[in-house]
Parts: C-alpha cells; sequence; structure tokens
C-alpha cells in the first residue's frame, strides 16, 4: 500500500519554530537568498538576512529536511499585538487601499485577533525545475503517494503545503477569527483544490506579476481539508503544539 500524504512528508520533514534568535536568523537569511539575492525583489542587506517592520511581532516557522538537516523553507505569522495599536500587518503597510471593506474590514476586528501569513520562501535546492525560477516557493497540485519518487534535490513538491498548514495550525491555536494573505489568484485555485477556501477581498495588483489579497475565516481553517491534507495538518499541529507556548486570542 502506498504511503500518504503525511506519512511522506514525516519520512523527509519536520517542522520547527523558529524560538530562538539563531533560528529566527536562519528564517531571514533563507529570505534573503530568496526574495533579494535570487528574484531581487527586495535589496541585498550585507549582514545577508531580509528583516522588515513586522518582525518584532511575527512568529516564523522553518522546514527542516531531515536527511541532511539542512532548512528547505520558511514562513511567518505576523501579528500586531492588541496592545500596540498602530502596529500593522503586511497588507495594511503595503496593499491597503486594494482592500474592499463591503467583503471585510479589519477596522471592525478586534487588533490581536487576526493574522497574515507572509514570506513563504524556499531556496532553490528544494525547487528547482525549469519553470520555478521567478517563483519563491511553489505549490504541487499532485497529492498521490508517490509525490516522493523523484531525486530529493530536484523535487520536493509538499514543502509550501507543509509550511502553509503549519502557520494555519499556529492560527488555530491562537484561536483567531481570520487568516490572511496576499498571493497569486492561480496560487489561490490551486489551494482551493487542497482544501484552503481563502476568499478574495483585495483588487487584482502588479507586483511582482498580478497578486491579491485573500483572507481565511475560522470556520474554513480545516473544515474543508480533504482527508490525506487534514492527516497532514494534524502531524503538524501535534509536532508544533510541543514547541509552541501562545496563549488563544
Amino acid at each position: 500500500m502506498a504511503a500518504s500524504l503525511a506519512e511522506n512528508f514525516d519520512e523527509f520533514f519536520e517542522i520547527k519554530l523558529a524560538d530562538t534568535q539563531d533560528l529566527k536568523n536562519e528564517s531571514y537569511k533563507i529570505r534573503h537568498t530568496v526574495y533579494a539575492q535570487e528574484l531581487g525583489w527586495e535589496p541585498i542587506s550585507p549582514n545577508g538576512m531580509e528583516i522588515d517592520e513586522c518582525d518584532p511581532y511575527a512568529f516564523s516557522i522553518l522546514l527542516v529536511h531531515k536527511r541532511t538537516g539542512k532548512f528547505a523553507g520558511t514562513a511567518r505569522l505576523v501579528i500586531p499585538p492588541s496592545s500596540k495599536p498602530d502596529s500593522k500587518l503586511p497588507f495594511e503597510l503595503h496593499c491597503a487601499e486594494s482592500l474592499n471593506r463591503d467583503i471585510v474590514d479589519p477596522d471592525t476586528i478586534k487588533r490581536g485577533s487576526f493574522s497574515e501569513i507572509s514570506r513563504l520562501s524556499v531556496p532553490n535546492q528544494f525547487r528547482r525545475r525549469v519553470s520555478e525560477n521567478n517563483q519563491p516557493f511553489v505549490l504541487n497540485e499532485s497529492l498521490g503517494g508517490d509525490i516522493f519518487s523523484e531525486q530529493e534535490r530536484r523535487n520536493f513538491p509538499n514543502i509550501a503545503i507543509g509550511l502553509y498548514l503549519g502557520v494555519i495550525a499556529m492560527v488555530n491555536m491562537c484561536n483567531h477569527s481570520h487568516m490572511f494573505v496576499v498571493v497569486e489568484p492561480r496560487l489561490n485555485k490551486r489551494l482551493r483544490r487542497l482544501g484552503l477556501h481563502f476568499q478574495q477581498c483585495g483588487e487584482d495588483m502588479d507586483y511582482h506579476g498580478v497578486r491579491a489579497l485573500f483572507f481565511l475565516e475560522r470556520k474554513d481553517f480545516t473544515g474543508n481539508l480533504n482527508p490525506e491534507v487534514l492527516e497532514l495538518y494534524q502531524l503538524l499541529e501535534k509536532q508544533l503544539a510541543q514547541q509552541l507556548v501562545l496563549y488563544p486570542y
């Protein structure tokens, strides 16, 4: 019998909370490598780390490739603290004008009870395919049991899935009502196939390609995941629960 998505994932990867400065720096280095050096979307930093104004109130996760010990990807969850109402999510800083407030209005949601996933990035050696040169990560549509049958260095297709699900596990543990993300509309279609029913709440905008603001409501965090993806989510949630101490909102 073929191994499940979660079993395959667990064989190759484990998720780690960046709960020390050294691990946070590893996340910042991956972001710099991908967004600054490879894609040229951010300026080159002398210290080799990509850090912005949201990082003081962000929680980062890393995906570790078990066989080599290399970090295969990172993402962060930005949670503006309720004690600092002037703190903003990345979309509030950079694309608030695109938001359709008739669909969702963050000003009507209590600060500290919603968050944004951003800076999801995967190093080149874990996404190296001809069509992936201009993408910070790749989300594979295949969910078959043989997804890791290709050579490891060439194809790790579910790293992005694991990072998305890991962050959603954090959001769920925080008891947040909404999670926001800025992605390509075509990527959102792939997320929906996994059971992540993000709703578009911002106009399409041109930022390194067409992107838009989407949000996910609490009822949709896990309620629509197909069984194979839900099993992977539960694996990642269990791993993070052993590392993460958060007070639910």
